[in-house]
């Protein structure tokens, strides 16, 4: 004995099968109708997903995910340093061309930490209330 799905008729299985096909098919548009069958968006505080790609020379989108981009290439034990040292150990660690650019733009010094290279290059470096400061404050010597 052969047995079919029983749950819906063909026609209703065509217009659930129309339905998710964005889902299916990886289409940009939403194919549902019905506002509450939308895709929910971000949570409060949480930034938007975006599909465009970031600007090859920026570190990074915002200050502190461009700060944490120079610091992924450069290692603790490259501090202190002046600007041809950090230069060096960002080439050697493969760091991308944004990040290279930004060490050539240094001024003359010795930097103690990358905070202190981030404000050298113009940064912000956030003060957090009741924490102590984890840079020199210092800036190039």
């Amino acid at each position: 004995m052969e047995r079919d799905s029983t749950k819906h008729n063909p026609r209703l299985d065509d217009e659930l099968k129309k339905e998710v096909g964005s889902l299916t098919h990886g289409s940009p548009a939403e194919s549902r109708k019905e506002e509450w069958h939308e895709q929910e968006g971000a949570a409060d505080g949480e930034r938007e997903p975006s599909s465009r790609t970031a600007d090859p020379s920026a570190l990074g989108p915002d200050d502190e995910s461009a700060r944490t981009e120079l610091s992924r290439h450069l290692r603790l034990s490259a501090f202190p340093g002046d600007r041809e040292e950090l230069l060096a150990e960002a080439e050697k660690n493969d760091a991308p061309e944004a990040v290279l650019a930004a060490l050539r733009r240094l001024p003359e010094g010795r930097f103690e930490t990358v905070y202190d290279v981030w404000e050298a290059l113009g940064g912000k470096v956030e003060h957090v209330a009741g924490r102590p400061d984890r840079h020199s404050g210092g800036g190039p010597r």
